[in-house]
């Protein structure tokens, strides 16, 4: 077995080595592509015993060095690229490399300091996501090698951004893929004792860093705020699946007469109404808590009807095996939403399924709305905010898609 972790990796000389076989698409890996499958890498007894996690040395099927990668036996993922040169050392002053690229980029992009400083492999550090909240910054360590190394990429992250307090969250979904544990932490400084006030598209959002889902706020829909805010003017605004008021809220800000917002989360939908009343808008927003499809269900046997109706359900696809009941559920929303939308109203639908690529996904919305005995014109396509680069040889990095529809 390999030797226990330490705070940093250990020298080239004394890692594991792992090699391709000649079937394997070296040329992929060395053009960009981060992850190494299963049935592309030999698998010895050596092999399936290193750790899950443990760095070692890539050898293309002719023994030439390719760079240092994260090895888990266990995973269809066998490895992940961490940095194309082989004799790289993965120490504080590594990570103090990439945090300060991943940081220069965010600097250049927003004003205030809240967004998403590291987009996993996209920033070079695969399945690591860090999310920032002023001085209060969120780490989720979704990789094994990632938690190993967690102090040096945490003494990294206070030397470049001076950070108050660091968080560990551990709710992660790949997490237990990797053999890892789900216990959240206090890395640096003082646990919050109240949510965070994050201020975005005009409106103000009450972030929940310790108890609420994921890191506590969803920055990756910033820019599809901004378009649906847009229309917002004079509006009667629907936020389906609203979490802490992400459409709602922006909708308000810009104009909106009314906004309701759906969730099944009453400590989400207590967050929302407290931003409503930051921003003096709360005697315009109303909340209603409950199962998505029965609200809508309910709210049509009620007669209502909006200017503005936006779905942003949770990952109904988050794999391959899901997609084809992910996308019925898309279908659905979209049937059961559309009847709400008034004439000439819009709908705006997204999904955060990486297995559902945008097509698949428009496909079953036009079918649900359809279905709904609706005509649709296609007004925008949306996707994660530049805080969210996509890795152009990784598909899966562009997960998120927002669509939006005139009826």
């Amino acid at each position: 077995m390999t030797a226990p972790f330490s705070n940093s990796a250990p020298a080239t000389g004394d890692m594991p080595v792992v090699r391709l076989k000649p079937k394997a698409n070296a040329r992929a890996v060395r053009h960009g592509f981060p992850w190494v499958y299963a049935n592309e890498l030999v698998t010895d007894r050596r092999t399936k015993a290193i750790v899950p996690g443990t760095l070692a040395q890539l050898l293309d099927d002719a023994r030439n060095p390719m760079g240092l990668v994260a090895v888990n036996p266990k995973s269809k993922i066998i490895a992940r690229m961490i940095d194309p040169n082989p004799d790289a050392v993965i120490d504080e002053a590594w990570f103090e490399g990439r945090l300060t690229k991943a940081l220069a980029l965010r600097s250049r992009l927003f004003p205030d300091p809240f967004y998403r400083l590291v987009h996993a492999e996209a920033d070079g550090l695969p399945g690591v996501v860090i999310d920032r909240f002023d001085d209060i910054f969120v780490i989720q360590p979704n990789a094994a090698w990632a938690e190993h190394l967690l102090e040096p990429l945490s003494a990294a992250l206070r030397s470049v951004t001076g950070a108050r307090t660091i968080l560990k969250n551990a709710t992660g979904r790949t997490r237990a893929l990797e053999g890892l544990d789900d216990t959240s932490d206090v890395l640096h400084g003082a646990l919050p004792d109240a949510p965070v006030v994050v201020p975005m598209n005009g409106a103000r959002y009450l972030a929940d860093l310790t108890g609420g889902q994921k890191t506590g706020l969803f920055y990756d829909q910033r820019p599809n705020h901004t378009f649906a805010a847009n229309l917002a003017r004079d509006a009667r605004v629907l936020d389906v699946f609203c979490h802490v008021g992400g459409f709602s809220l922006a909708c308000l800000a810009h104009g909106a007469t009314s906004a309701v917002g759906v969730d099944g989360s009453a400590p989400a939908l207590a967050l929302a109404e407290q931003g409503a009343a930051a921003m003096g808008v709360e005697d315009r927003f109303a909340t209603r808590k409950g199962d998505a499809f029965e609200v809508l269900a309910d709210l049509r046997a009620e007669g209502a009807e909006f200017d503005l109706v936006i779905c942003d359900p949770p990952a109904f696809a988050p794999g391959k095996p899901a997609l084809e009941a992910g996308l019925r559920a898309y279908e659905r929303v979209a049937r059961m939403a559309a009847p709400l939308v008034a004439e000439n109203g819009i709908l705006g639908l997204c999904s955060c399924s990486h297995a559902a690529d945008l097509s698949a996904f428009r496909t079953a919305s036009v079918r649900g709305i359809g279905r709904a005995g609706r005509r649709a014109s296609l007004i925008y396509t949306g996707f994660a905010g530049p805080d969210h680069p996509q890795l152009p040889q990784l598909a899966e990095s562009g997960y998120l898609k927002s669509i939006f529809f005139r009826l």
